[in-house]
């Protein structure tokens, strides 16, 4: 079985965890504990049964508030595949979790509630999913309970949202009315929607065909450490680990190192468990070469005739993630695969409106949650792909040098 990851996403109380919860407990994926504390939650909020959100509201904080706050990972699997979810908040405020959540997702399930329609917030995380190269978008459009299961309503929310859909780079979107809370349309086909012709919504995540979008045509792999055996001089074994961010390695293959230049032959690879004949995303490894290279982690092995960008001025979309602005003074840590180096924004090109995509020139800091599209400048170059073509090697993130905390998270334009 093949491994699908999953994000939650829109409006607060359009009924994210209330479908993570169905969907948890109609395949059967909790244990008896578990149904027992939800049970036991519910009481004490006053709830008229068990409440299916606490399956992903662990925090107390969230249990309390009746919202979700952080990031819920769950894990559940059908005779078919296997799934990793992320419950994300929809507070305005927890954007930037949502970014975390959807970092590795290949599928996002937008909730949107059929009374109210595309919010700005539903906008945002539409976006932000668009930007984060996620090609498979399922509109849920829920509570199909509250307008009478009427179709209009539902065509309504369906031509709201594709009209927004244009502007956005999502290969496929799927519209699914449900009702959460009865289950409607989530495991099994609604009788009470008979003029929906789809498929539910879980027969729909077992069926989805996400195995191609890897990355294995550019060959990438960040050193992230240089074993030797011990006593190994000139002739010992040398082994450079870390784990392929895109590509195929084979013994035979030529590499060359970046920064330098430096080339060299591939003679074995070994894995976790021996010896393998390829090694790709997301394999963690070692490469043996047939004359050792002076790499260091931080540094990178490429294909001869296939190299990244060089570079230490970046086009980036940077998305703010801390609740101080950012400061153009500042220096702050850049981290991009496994290397390190200090930086600073040295111009922010414009801000993006997220409810209309429009691009504005605002010249006040970035904010918590503003996504911008500013230069980057590097100490020493980084060794790079755009997003859109390697996630891996496209991707970085800002760290305050002071506090260690990650204040951004950046797309490679």
């Amino acid at each position: 079985m093949d491994l699908l990851r999953l994000i939650t996403s829109g409006n607060v109380d359009d009924g994210k965890s209330t479908l993570m919860g169905r969907l948890l407990y109609d395949t059967k994926s909790i244990f008896e504990d578990q149904w027992a504390a939800v049970e036991r939650a519910s009481e004490r909020r006053g709830d008229a049964g068990p409440n299916l959100a606490l399956l992903t509201d662990g925090l107390r904080a969230e249990r309390e508030q009746g919202i979700t706050i952080d990031v819920a990972y769950r894990y559940f699997a059908t005779p078919r595949r296997k799934f990793i979810l992320a419950d994300c908040p929809g507070h305005f405020e927890y954007t930037r979790n949502m970014v975390t959540g959807a970092s590795s997702a290949h599928l996002a399930l937008l909730l949107v509630d059929v009374r109210h329609g595309l919010t700005e917030q539903t906008r945002r995380h539409a976006f932000i999913a668009s930007l984060l190269r996620i090609r498979h978008l399922i509109v849920c459009v829920n509570k199909m309970d509250l307008v009478d299961f009427s179709p209009a309503a539902f065509e309504r929310v369906r031509e709201q949202f594709m009209e927004y859909a244009e502007r956005l780079d999502t290969v496929d979107i799927q519209f699914i009315p449900i009702a959460a809370l009865q289950g409607d349309n989530v495991v099994e086909k609604s009788p009470r929607m008979p003029w929906y012709e789809g498929a539910p919504l879980l027969y729909t995540l077992e069926t989805v065909y996400v195995r191609n979008e890897a990355n294995h045509i550019d060959a990438r792999f960040p050193v992230q450490t240089v074993l030797r055996a011990p006593g190994a001089a000139n002739t010992g074994f040398v082994g450079y680990a870390g784990q392929v961010s895109s590509g195929v390695f084979r013994p035979g293959d030529e590499v060359v190192r970046l920064p330098g230049g430096d080339g060299a032959r591939i003679t074995a690879i070994r894995g976790p468990s021996g010896p393998v004949t390829e090694a790709f995303h997301p394999m963690s490894v070692v490469l043996e070469l047939d004359r050792p290279l002076a790499l260091s982690r931080g540094e990178l092995l490429a294909k001869p005739a296939n190299l990244p960008t060089t570079g230490a001025d970046l086009e980036v979309m940077l998305c703010w993630l801390s609740e101080s602005p950012l400061d153009p003074a500042r220096r702050y840590r850049v981290r991009h695969t496994t290397r390190e180096t200090a930086g600073r924004v040295s111009a922010v090109r414009y801000k993006i409106d997220i409810t209309t995509l429009h691009r504005n020139p605002d010249p006040t800091p970035l904010a918590m949650n503003d996504l911008a599209r500013v230069v980057l400048h590097t100490d020493v170059p980084l060794f790079f792909d755009s997003y859109r073509k390697n996630r891996q090697t496209g991707s970085l993130i800002l760290i305050d040098e002071l506090a260690n905390t990650t204040v951004a998270a950046g797309m490679i334009l």
